[in-house]
């Protein structure tokens, strides 16, 4: 039952992700909000971690494997995010182009994970990055007030898309012996110590705390943070890395129809094809091996 559930819950959870950094961001800056959470979703891991031996860290190397993911997972791909997202990048989009990472992650399996690729992955793989560079075509093109893109804001996803990509591979090829709470709070804890002198020297560290962006706040942390994240290295212990990252190709359209509804963003008839394409293109991109006869 989990397993069948754990899927869609994910999916849904982290798509609130790029809706949260939207609702949030008008009442602080990237780097600080992403700091702030780090430092709460660390020390509230760490303390249920402090009551289940099991869940503790066993070594340094375990420390150092977890540090690095989280350097990689919650400051690059986050951060990179969150300074789009703020940089006015639409959110569909956003999530449209860090939607590439379980094309990469395919890509990369088999050098790094000894994962084989058919031939309708590679398929998969080329019409993700051509359905992504179609559905960018109207923001880079044209000159109209608020539907160009900035080019900080795109460089900053692809950042993030990068970062989400090697922390995947690094935590499905060193994660699977190291206690999940354990290592996710370590994993926030150094993303913290990135994110935080960060914003310091970038940013007024300044947030407005009213009520809505309490409630935003919060569900970063518990539903994202503690929730998502879980899920998904929960996920990848089950699973191949191409498997678990294929579901990724679900939360472009499901952050599309929230931010259209939430938000009112809308596309370019062009945009949507390419949207569509690269849906597709990842949907292709399936893991051949039977789960149970795959290495971790």
């Amino acid at each position: 039952m989990i397993a069948r559930i754990a899927p869609a819950v994910f999916v849904f959870i982290w798509s609130t992700g790029f809706i949260g950094a939207k609702y949030g961001l008008p009442y602080g800056e990237p780097f600080a909000i992403l700091g702030y959470r780090m430092v709460i979703a660390s020390l509230l891991l760490a303390a249920i971690a402090s009551f289940n031996k099991a869940q503790r860290l066993t070594s340094w190397n375990q420390v150092t494997r977890s540090a690095v993911v989280g350097i990689f997972f919650h400051a690059g791909y986050l951060g990179g995010v969150f300074y789009a997202i703020n940089q006015k990048f639409p959110v569909s989009v956003s999530a449209l182009v860090v939607s590439l990472q379980p094309v990469l992650v395919a890509a990369l399996s088999k050098p790094l994970l000894n994962h084989t690729l058919v031939p309708k992955q590679w398929f998969g793989i080329f019409l993700g990055f051509a359905g992504v560079t179609v559905a960018l075509i109207p923001g880079l093109t044209t000159t109209k007030p608020g539907q160009h893109f900035r080019t900080s804001a795109l460089i900053a996803e692809l950042i993030a898309l990068a970062s989400t990509t090697t922390a995947t591979l690094l935590q499905k090829r060193h994660g699977g012996g190291i206690p999940p709470i354990g290592g996710t709070s370590v994993q926030y804890a150094a993303a913290a110590i990135v994110l935080l002198p960060l914003a310091y020297m970038t940013e007024d560290m300044s947030i407005d705390w009213t009520p809505q962006f309490i409630a935003t706040f919060l569900w970063l942390i518990g539903a994202l943070s503690l929730g998502a994240v879980l899920i998904l290295y929960w996920l990848l212990r089950q699973g191949t890395a191409a498997s678990v990252s294929s579901l990724y190709y679900l939360v472009p359209p499901t952050t599309l129809l929230m931010s259209f509804v939430l938000f009112g963003e809308r596309l370019q008839p062009l945009a949507l094809v390419g949207f569509a394409v690269a849906s597709a293109g990842v949907a292709l991109v399936r893991d051949p091996v039977p789960h149970g006869k795959h290495s971790n």
